[in-house]
């Protein structure tokens, strides 16, 4: 839900240094250090280094230049930033240069002696106050180019993150070929947050509002809120020419789905990126049932206790915290949590009733009312399933072809960024420079400015493993042919099905020892010291096949490459000593040991994974306990995947009952709301899971 960006960027003035320093060393010698520097791990992040008058100066694509001030010869400082660079040669030709940031060094190599002097337009901000129809008004900054000559689009978005800090500076930052396309950038506090007034409610409901020009002031919602926004900026800002977008992730995200259920008649194309769609089926506060502790925690206290976001508040292993607090009701009195309003309904709400439901937004997405591109992360780690939810559910009504999807190697909002990692995974190319420059930034400039290049006639996913974009006519890819790989009681692999479906592997779970989700400690998910949330993801899983209370099963390696794209399905026939329990199924690429190019040895990436809690095997809305011992059948979507599994390697399926403490432990006996559970529910319980389990794959090809 959350994509935490820094508000205020380094804002770069042409400062004229005047010190004697500046002009120690000649122009020639200034000249020698010119070009282009990167790091090995990330050669697509470029420093551009090149001579401004008397002084050096760096810049790259996102951040305009930043003036060097030479303190020794060979070493500069830029005294805004606290930086120093110290060039280094080779036989007198310069190589490197080396960026000092207190005690942490990092070495640049130097790719080309061509420095590249990128273009940045001059903006002006300004802000307002925009009435909407129940006189409530929100605060916007406006983001103008200035001296384009002729009129441009706005691209606007809404967020509950706080505004004061845009400029033209962030727009660059996140959005550099958008920021050089020409538009008018709006930034909008949501109602409730920071300088908007009103009231903020979490994922506000949709309201009846069919007829946008009511003046009922119950009638509101994000879908009014827009309408009267974009209504008062086509009046009211200059030199527009009439159309809007409207984009964003996360929680931004939600609001752009929002501008396109009955959209203002200016909107031209939204772009709903990781959108929070249903925050109790598969997106952040729950999956499938299970309460997403840590992350709900942390996200309400946030969100809820000011109108301003204050996260990071757990100050020891998350771990600990919750094991000793017990249920969620007892964790949230620590801080006041369960007195406020969204912590107060996950108590109140632990099923899937209306107060959720009326949340959603895939069931109002019933019509195609403007151009949408969805895009989402393979490994994003709060909001993966609301991509292809809201996908799924729009495209049905697609006639006009009009609703495009973008699923790629990120973990969430990860395609603002220049890199080719995540984690300690290197895909081999800066797939989000990719998407920007080729679909996001086209996708706006065919709807909102009639320009060409937009290629995209269906969905673009990055295929990992083999590590390349593919395209397709829809999602799921029809091509793919479901092949089920059996859970074999020897812990075997295969997808030959069993002799026998009775026998089974087994495991005893213990509340009081749960399988942790991560490395620990595990810091508060925001931490602003760092925190292993953004990378969770993709982090080794070598540590939890050794444990007793996890189940593995292993193929051999492959002996030739194995695709799957579309949903990976979990069919689990499973039972378990006590009346409730949860079922955690994670599809692992397991490398193989020999050391590659990629130096990943060994590890154990996971491709899909998904939790499903078994009180809800017959129905969200009613739990039910689990006949003890009693062998049930647990199906459920562990998401979509674009995967090639490489020969050699070898596939690996672990199942769990704990996944803790981003999941508040099962009791494994059944209780009406575990979130108020007593102490003496938590009990341990044996597991088993019986031979005829399966993983369904969307097997594409194998070779």
């Amino acid at each position: 839900m959350l994509n935490l960006r820094p508000l205020r960027r380094l804002a770069f003035a042409a400062l004229l240094c005047l010190a004697p320093a500046c002009f120690a060393a000649g122009t020639a010698q200034l000249d020698s250090y010119a070009g282009q520097y990167s790091t090995s791990d990330e050669p697509d992040a470029l420093l551009s280094i090149f001579r401004d008058g008397n002084h050096l100066a760096m810049e790259t694509t996102r951040y305009p230049a930043m003036p060097l001030e030479e303190v020794s010869p060979g070493d500069f400082l830029s005294p805004d930033h606290g930086l120093r660079f110290h060039f280094l040669t080779t036989g007198g030709v310069t190589t490197g240069v080396e960026r000092i940031a207190g005690q942490e060094k990092v070495v640049f190599e130097r790719r080309s002696d061509q420095p590249v002097i990128y273009s940045f337009h001059t903006y002006v901000r300004e802000e307002a106050m925009i009435p909407m129809r129940d006189g409530v008004k929100l605060h916007a900054v406006i983001i103008r180019p200035q001296g384009w000559g002729k009129p441009l689009p706005m691209l606007m978005e809404r967020t509950p993150y706080g505004v004061d800090g845009y400029s033209a500076g962030n727009i660059y930052s996140f959005h550099p070929e958008l920021a050089r396309s020409g538009y008018i950038f709006v930034m909008e506090d949501i109602r409730g947050r920071y300088a908007s007034q009103g009231k903020f409610v979490m994922m506000r409901p949709i309201a009846a509002h069919h007829d946008p020009k009511s003046s009922d002031p119950e009638g509101v919602d994000e879908s009014t809120d827009t309408w009267d926004t974009v209504d008062w900026l086509l009046k009211n800002i200059p030199e527009n020419n009439g159309r809007v977008g409207v984009f964003g992730v996360s929680y931004p995200g939600f609001l752009a789905a929002e501008a396109g259920i009955d959209p203002h008649p200016a909107v031209k194309a939204i772009s709903p990126q990781a959108p929070m769609t249903d925050v109790w089926i598969g997106d952040d506060f729950f999956h499938n049932g299970a309460f997403r502790q840590t992350y709900g925690y942390d996200y309400v206290l946030g969100m809820e206790s000011t109108k301003e976001a204050t996260f990071g508040r757990i100050d020891e292993d998350a771990y600990n915290f919750f094991l000793k607090a017990g249920s969620f009701a007892q964790a949230g009195k620590k801080s006041g949590v369960d007195k406020l309003p969204t912590g107060k309904a996950f108590i109140d709400h632990p099923s899937y009733d209306e107060f959720w439901r009326s949340r959603a937004v895939q069931d109002h997405l019933t019509a195609v009312s403007v151009p949408t591109l969805e895009v989402g992360g393979w490994w994003d780690q709060e909001d993966m399933w609301g991509t292809q939810a809201e996908y799924a559910a729009l495209k049905p009504h697609d006639g006009q072809n009009q609703v495009f999807m973008v699923l790629g190697p990120w973990n969430h909002g990860e395609w603002e960024s220049t890199t080719r990692h995540l984690g300690a995974v290197n895909f081999g190319a800066a797939t989000g420079d990719q998407f920007r420059a080729k679909i996001e930034a086209p996708f706006f400039a065919k709807y909102l400015k009639d320009e060409p290049g937009f290629e995209l006639a269906g969905v673009a996913a990055f295929e990992t493993g083999s590590d390349r974009w593919k395209y397709y006519g829809t999602w799921p890819p029809s091509e793919a042919k479901i092949r089920r790989l059996y859970l074999g009681a020897d812990g075997s692999l295969q997808f030959d099905a069993p002799a026998s479906e009775n026998a089974f592997r087994g495991y005893v779970s213990d509340p009081a020892k749960p399988v942790p989700y991560r490395e620990r400690p595990i810091e508060a998910t925001y931490s602003p010291n760092g925190s292993g949330w953004y990378t969770w993801l993709v982090q080794d899983q070598r540590p939890y096949g050794s444990r007793k209370d996890v189940a593995t099963w292993t193929t051999q390696p492959l002996k030739s490459d194995l695709t799957i794209s579309g949903d990976v399905m979990a069919d689990l026939l499973a039972s378990t000593s006590g009346t409730d329990s949860d079922w955690v199924v994670k599809l692992v690429d397991v490398y193989p040991d020999e050391p590659s190019e990629k130096d990943m040895a060994g590890y154990q990436l996971m491709i899909v994974d998904e939790i499903f809690q078994g009180r809800y095997r017959e129905s969200f809305e009613k739990p039910e306990a689990i006949p003890v011992n009693k062998a049930e059948e647990y199906r459920f979507s562990l998401h979509g995947a674009d995967h090639t599994f490489l020969k050699g390697h070898r596939i690996m399926v672990q199942v769990q009952s704990s996944w803790f403490p981003l999941y508040d432990r099962n009791p494994q006996s059944f209780v009406p709301d575990i979130m108020t559970a007593k102490k003496n529910a938590y009990r341990k319980a044996a597991q088993r899971i019986y031979a005829g389990s399966h993983i369904d794959l969307p097997v594409l090809s194998q070779k």
